[in-house]
């Protein structure tokens, strides 16, 4: 469900320090994380969205992750801008 949210999404922000950029800049609509991706990469994004109260959706690969963002290599998070 969560790759077609990405899919469908008219603009994202791809990876950690993008992903980081658009929480803080109150741009992100939805955060999208890959559950395999390392949580010492994602768990200060995943803290960043609870503090600003960004909803948060897991979702089972990095690899599918971005292709579905549109890259050749995996992404470990994603952020639908609003």
């Amino acid at each position: 469900m969560s790759y077609e949210k990405v899919l469908q999404a008219t603009k994202i922000s791809i990876g950690t320090k993008q992903t980081e950029k658009a929480l803080k800049d109150g741009t992100a609509n939805e955060l999208i994380i890959a559950s395999d991706a390392d949580t010492k990469v994602t768990a200060p994004v995943v803290k960043l969205a609870q503090d600003v109260k960004v909803p948060i959706t897991y979702v089972d690969s990095m690899k599918k992750l971005g292709k579905a963002s549109g890259i050749e290599v995996g992404a470990s998070t994603v952020v639908i801008i609003r």
